[in-house]
């Protein structure tokens, strides 16, 4: 008898640690996804995500670094259907592209930090991440006068220290809703789909002046304006929530 609850002891016990490492795996495999996918995680607090999801605000959250070529069809999409948003300068494509940075001030765009070099904030030491910060701000400050307030890590990739250093900066952390992952798919179809599929009011969604995005671009203005939506920058869309 004392065999026999021995052993079934034992199966139950095997049993148990099966279940423990499925969902060990499972959720190893769902980070992968995600990761994949361009879906933002957040284990840190102080970060947006999203705006106001109870508005019908939609942000299109544009990080520069390249692409300059592709900025003139963009822009004059934007001026044509009457949106303003959010570009999310490099520093070092503010320091070679001069002409392009004024015209996005002077056509009444946001001008926001994403950093200097494109590095991943999560490795750097304080220091680092005040310097690609502060950097950036200073430069897009001389050449057109922004203050700028919001701060999108490269690549996602922040930790404690960059949403501490960017606030000390008086910066806000942005991530994003929605990712378009337009630098790798280069499917104008699929990019609107990706930015308009499922919309709500709050969706921070993030691109890049890329060919296919720009040829997108109409079509996934056209989708919010149509279906009750209102284009804004972000800082518009995150005013009255806390991250």
């Amino acid at each position: 008898m004392k065999k026999i609850h021995f052993k079934v002891f034992t199966l139950r016990k095997s049993i148990v640690n099966l279940c423990i490492a499925g969902v060990i795996m499972l959720v190893a495999v769902a980070s992968i996804i995600g990761s994949s996918l361009g879906v933002a995680t957040s284990a840190v607090s102080g970060v947006y995500y999203n705006g106001d999801t109870s508005s019908k605000y939609v942000s299109l959250m544009i990080n520069v670094y390249w692409g300059t070529e592709y900025m003139d069809d963009m822009l004059n999409t934007l001026k044509e259907k009457n949106v303003k948003t959010t570009f999310f300068i490099g520093g070092t494509w503010a320091v070679l592209e001069e002409d392009m940075l004024k015209r996005l001030q002077d056509e009444g765009h946001e001008l926001a930090n994403h950093g200097y070099h494109h590095k991943d904030h999560d490795k750097l030491s304080e220091e680092d991440n005040r310097k690609e910060i502060e950097t950036t701000h200073k430069i897009v400050k001389e050449l057109v006068g922004t203050e700028m307030t919001l701060f999108a890590p490269p690549s996602g990739a922040y930790n404690k220290v960059t949403v501490d250093v960017a606030s000390s900066l008086g910066y806000k952390t942005i991530m994003w809703t929605r990712d378009t992952i337009d630098w790798r798919d280069h499917n104008a179809k699929l990019i609107e789909q990706r930015a308009t599929k499922n919309a709500k009011g709050g969706d921070l969604i993030l691109m890049h002046p890329t060919k296919e995005t720009a040829e997108a671009l109409p079509k996934i203005i056209d989708y919010f304006q149509s279906n009750g939506f209102e284009l804004v920058p972000v800082s518009t869309n995150i005013g009255q929530v806390s991250a």
